[in-house]
């Protein structure tokens, strides 16, 4: 990974660099480098990317945190059942808590329909850039064609993220 990283001119570098530290996804970033000529693993990339960019795993996060929620709601009501805590009021924190539990659920599966999103659509317009580019392999458009395609994929992550 380091020697391809080295053999991409600056400009490619630095865009894929800058993308790497926005992006916590390997698979995306794998997509990324793929489209700037990587031939290496998923693995290689991935790897790389956990040595490189020091990130936070905000869903596992959410998870422990969703954990929590959960215990806490079953310490309430083992406080409820041994009389510490009146039943009208245990069951008002009980909802509340639900209610929180409930959104934080939502909120870390929209981030994975998010990202799964994202991936799907970077899979699709790689592999679409690059059928495009072998078609017109030894073309006098070629070089046109791979500014024009760089274009292109710059553009779909600006939207995308």
């Amino acid at each position: 990974m380091i020697d391809w990283l080295q053999s991409l001119t600056e400009k490619d570098r630095e865009s894929f660099l800058s993308f790497c530290k926005q992006i916590s996804s390997p698979i995306q970033m794998y997509l990324y480098s793929r489209f700037l000529g990587f031939t290496g693993s998923i693995v290689e990339c991935s790897e790389w990317a956990v040595k490189e960019f020091k990130k936070r795993n905000f869903n596992g996060i959410m998870e422990m945190e969703i954990d929590s929620m959960q215990q806490d709601i079953a310490k309430l009501r083992e406080a409820i059942d041994l009389g510490m805590i009146k039943q009208d009021m245990g069951a008002s924190r009980i909802a509340m808590l639900h209610k929180e539990l409930r959104g934080t659920i939502k909120q870390l599966n929209d981030e994975k329909h998010l990202t799964d999103k994202q991936g799907l659509i970077l899979a699709v317009a790689d592999r679409a850039l690059r059928e495009m580019l072998l078609i017109f392999r030894d073309d006098p458009i070629e070089g046109p064609l791979e500014e024009a395609s760089m274009a292109v994929w710059t553009k779909i992550l600006q939207e995308e993220s």
